[in-house]
């Protein structure tokens, strides 16, 4: 049986007013999930959803209002410093010291935990996350990318089970946000279990075993990702076709046809309402010949819109 790395029950965070000690923001409102040991598990939700209280509350900056917060089989209200030890959060910042080479940083922060000279794996972790040729390079000197790879390597100096992602590839372009996920992924083959929070929800899509989503302080999904994905009910297919009178009419039940120019026609469908040959043999009644076809599922971004919209 698989076990559960993070255990969350009726989370709830509210801000009080500072001056009437009135509720002021319900950043979280009963919020139960559970992350799996050595699964990729995405956190999404528009900003304000609560997300980074989520994750506060997690590293014990943000004090919880109510509910339980399980962590590797420790509880955060009666073994914090187990809990902290339990995870490593990346932040969105890139907050390192620029005279100091990743090397020494990691040495530095293995020793704020408390980690003995003989037991420090920083040569390991280095060379986990592709910097060990920079070992001994200023911070100041490295890439975007190298930078958020030696985040992920402070995150880690302390072996935890758990790394926590908090928006790793915002601001890192597409060479280097790709290096950053086969990092990752790596990571989670030799059994690190990630919790990643991402704006780039085809990230999510590609990354991600399950996901959850708030909003407004509310789990509004819970599922796999397939799951989240089978919830599209609608279909968009672009034809390209010979050139034909734009001017045309075309209907078929259950279907929007939409002329886009004299040689594109756009169609959309519920999935289980129609029959694709049908279509196409609509189509070529109307004398319209079929030079090439582009189907659009829809993603995981169409599920997050509809799911935050209603």
């Amino acid at each position: 049986m698989m076990k559960i790395a993070l255990s969350v029950e009726n989370l709830s965070k509210i801000y009080l007013d500072s001056e009437k000690k009135t509720p002021k923001i319900n950043a979280l409102r009963n919020i139960t999930l559970d992350v799996k040991q050595g699964e990729i598990f995405g956190l999404l939700g528009p900003n304000g959803a609560g997300k980074t209280t989520f994750l506060s509350i997690l590293a014990g900056t943000v004090i919880k209002s109510s509910g339980k917060v399980n962590v590797w089989g420790f509880d955060l209200d009666k073994n914090p410093r187990q809990v902290r030890a339990s995870i490593g959060i990346v932040p969105q910042e890139v907050n390192l010291d620029a005279f100091f080479s990743p090397k020494k940083l990691l040495d530095l922060q293995a020793g704020l935990y408390g980690i003995k000279n003989k037991e420090k794996i920083t040569e390991t972790i280095l060379k986990l996350v592709s910097l060990d040729k920079e070992a001994n390079s200023y911070s100041r000197n490295l890439s975007g990318g190298m930078k958020r790879r030696l985040l992920i390597a402070k995150a880690m100096v302390h072996q935890p089970p758990i790394l926590v992602l908090d928006e790793p590839t915002a601001g890192v372009d597409v060479e280097l946000r790709k290096n950053l996920w086969e990092n990752v992924k790596e990571l989670n083959k030799i059994g690190v279990t990630i919790i990643l929070t991402t704006h780039y929800l085809s990230e999510a899509q590609e990354m991600c075993s399950r996901i959850a989503i708030i909003n407004k302080g509310d789990l509004i999904a819970l599922d796999t990702t397939k799951k989240l994905l089978e919830r599209i009910k609608t279909k968009k297919i672009l034809f390209k076709l010979e050139k034909f009178n734009k001017n045309i009419s075309l209907s078929m039940p259950n279907i929007k046809f939409s002329i886009i120019s004299n040689q594109y026609i756009s169609v959309s469908y519920e999935k289980d309402m129609i029959d694709f040959e049908n279509l196409i043999s609509f189509l070529k009644k109307n004398n319209l010949k079929i030079l090439d076809i582009s189907i659009d599922d829809g993603d995981l971004e169409d599920v997050f819109l509809q799911l935050i919209k209603n």
